[in-house]
């Protein structure tokens, strides 16, 4: 394993890395190459990293390792929960993100009075350590409804759709074509044909003390607020406004409709042809054989 990296970082008056940007990537002979990098601003620095496997098995040691990995991630040269990002909090510093690029939260102060006293267009669209990934990285065949709710660090596969709800971290997204209209947790990975719907939300492992990587397999519907906190496997479908999690007692059904035991919402992690309901009398949650199956609307995922 190969990996050389030419990037260009933006630094702050006293010189600290704000972010780095990396068009041009060797990933073991696979190239990337997004432009011609000659014509660079001098108050770029220049960072180049020659890796090796070891160094996707490190730990994050400083700005310049993170934005790599994390260009790896959307690049889709590695998939997330493929590499090691412990240490990526630490290490990225906290940024405001403007219209003029990052800018150190030490120095935005200055330059937000400078524009309001010049009539200088300055606008701070977040402050956090992680940006868009569209101020990097372009995806194809993928729709971004709200770029501002994708982080460089998600991983989007082609046909993706995501709405103006939807949300997507770094180290998570999509295996293939998908409609996500709810939220894809740090950790998350939804499989090929599947639908998040209007506002669902997904359990990640940031905090909260879980730390079971939740994935969605292909073919399932996740109902509009509702929510998961186990993985799914295959044609899976969770009805709206119903959060399932480790500890949820759930009624199990066979397939002629005979209930057959009382289990946790774990004891059913990973399995498929599943649909998870709830008795609109008691409000008990049931599993039950999954019959029908998901298809998402090929117009809406053309996305050349």
């Amino acid at each position: 394993m190969k990996i050389s990296a030419l990037g260009f970082a933006t630094t702050s008056k006293s010189g600290d890395i704000l972010d780095v940007y990396y068009p041009n990537i060797d990933f073991d002979e696979e190239k990337i190459n997004i432009a011609n990098t000659k014509n660079v601003s001098s108050s770029k620095k220049t960072v180049e990293l020659n890796w090796g496997q070891e160094d996707l098995d490190n730990p994050v040691e400083d700005v310049c390792s993170a934005y790599l990995k994390l260009h790896l991630i959307s690049y889709k040269l590695v998939k997330p929960n493929s590499i090691n990002l412990d240490g990526l909090f630490a290490a990225l510093p906290n940024v405001a993100w403007t219209n003029q690029g990052p800018i150190s939260t030490d120095e935005i102060d200055e330059k937000l009075h400078d524009a309001k006293l010049n009539n200088t267009d300055l606008y701070v669209r977040s402050l956090d350590k992680f940006p868009s990934l569209t101020d990097y990285i372009i995806p194809k065949n993928v729709r971004i409804a709200d770029t501002s709710r994708v982080r460089l660090g998600a991983y989007l596969g082609s046909g993706t759709t995501i709405m103006h709800e939807g949300f997507v971290n770094f180290n998570a997204g999509t295996l293939g074509t998908a409609m996500i209209e709810g939220r894809i947790s740090a950790g998350v990975v939804v499989g090929n044909n599947s639908d998040l719907g209007g506002g669902c939300s997904t359990m990640g492992t940031l905090s909260g003390g879980n730390n079971i990587k939740i994935s969605i397999g292909e073919n399932c519907l996740l109902g509009a607020n509702s929510g998961l906190g186990i993985p799914l496997g295959n044609n899976c479908t969770i009805e709206a406004g119903l959060y399932i999690t480790a500890g949820t007692k759930i009624e199990k059904f066979d397939e002629n409709g005979d209930s057959i035991a009382i289990c946790k919402g774990s004891d059913l992690s990973g399995c498929s042809d599943i649909v998870f309901i709830r008795h609109s009398l008691t409000g008990k949650v049931m599993a039950k054989v999954n019959k029908s199956s998901v298809e998402l609307n090929s117009e809406l995922h053309s996305n050349d």
